[in-house]
């Protein structure tokens, strides 16, 4: 049997969201997958990166990670996202780089993908939920399969409880306050699981 190929994407402005993924990467690797991790292309001015030194600091920090296409949709089997929220909703570059895959979408090349998402928030009800909600409402759209993690591993607990995706909060020095890497990789095996089982 082929290796699952897992496409981690993400957003992240000062680093949070990229951990997350580098930790689903590690993790996907472990487990046998194919991965990829890709970042969604930036929106902001350059003039707002360059007033928040945290968020220009991981800019240039992380220039040589690939940009998301949707190739790499197209590409893999399992798709894990990972995304700060934004007033309870995704941020405006995930969002359209959603938007932009209608072409993969009406073609059926959206469809069975096994997906999860993750989500990062400045306070413990900033909004983490609804930010994973609102993507499995796009990916339910898609025809996708949703890989929550639900309540399959004790490390969800220890992370917060979240079983739609795992979550962190993060302090004003940009530190996490949970401590989510268990959890985030318990839930990358549980989708490369899934994608494993539906590609059988």
């Amino acid at each position: 049997m082929s290796k699952v190929k897992l496409a981690i994407i993400y957003y992240s402005s000062t680093g949070t969201n990229y951990q997350l993924a580098k930790w689903a990467e590690e993790a996907g690797k472990d487990a046998g997958a194919e991965v990829r991790l890709v970042k969604v292309p930036e929106l902001a001015p350059a003039e707002a990166i360059a007033s928040n030194s945290a968020w220009k600091a991981h800019v240039e920090a992380t220039k040589d990670v690939p940009e998301a296409t949707s190739a790499d949709l197209e590409w893999a089997d399992a798709i894990i996202f990972s995304v700060p929220t934004r007033f309870g909703n995704l941020p405006s570059q995930m969002k359209q780089f959603l938007d932009m895959q209608g072409g993969l979408w009406s073609t059926g090349k959206t469809v069975n993908k096994v997906v999860s998402g993750m989500a990062s928030a400045g306070n413990a009800h900033g909004g983490q939920e609804a930010t994973i909600l609102s993507l499995y409402t796009s990916m339910m759209h898609w025809g996708a399969v949703i890989a929550a993690p639900g309540y399959t591993d004790a490390v969800a607990f220890a992370a917060g409880g979240n079983p739609y995706g795992t979550s962190v909060t993060v302090d004003q020095d940009g530190n996490m306050v949970e401590n989510v890497e268990e959890a985030v990789k318990h839930q990358a095996k549980r989708t490369i699981d899934i994608a494993t089982k539906i590609n059988a």
